[in-house]
């Protein structure tokens, strides 16, 4: 096996199907880069959604891919639903209003999200 010279710059690495111990009730968002316009995240739901009436207007465009488990999203223009399962992906533009309406906590369902900046 090859080694890394000890001045090569660190190298993080992990496994995106992992799933942790549950430690919470909540969603476990996992920043996995940042920087200049984007985003990474791992996100990992078991059985979360949406608060009633709440909805997500984020000045990011987002990229979704799900990975385990699955999701019904649902889209305030024309009050469209989505429903998602391993491997289906969705471009949500900056603005659109959407929300989760349900995602299954057995096994826990795990997001890739990539936000990115829109310029103006």
């Amino acid at each position: 096996m090859k080694e890394l010279p000890e001045k090569s710059p660190p190298i993080r690495c992990g496994n995106l199907l992992s799933t942790p111990t549950p430690q919470h009730d909540g969603e476990l968002v996992e920043v996995l880069q940042q920087g200049s316009g984007l985003r990474i995240e791992r996100i990992v739901s078991t059985g979360q959604a949406s608060p009633p009436g709440f909805w997500y207007d984020q000045a990011e465009a987002e990229f979704v891919v799900l990975l385990t488990g699955s999701s019904v999203l649902r889209f305030e223009e024309g009050d469209r639903r989505l429903g998602m399962a391993p491997g289906d992906w969705v471009e949500i533009p900056a603005h659109c209003r959407h929300r989760v309406e349900a995602t299954r906590a057995d096994p826990p369902t795990v997001w890739l999200a990539v936000h990115v900046t829109v310029s103006a």
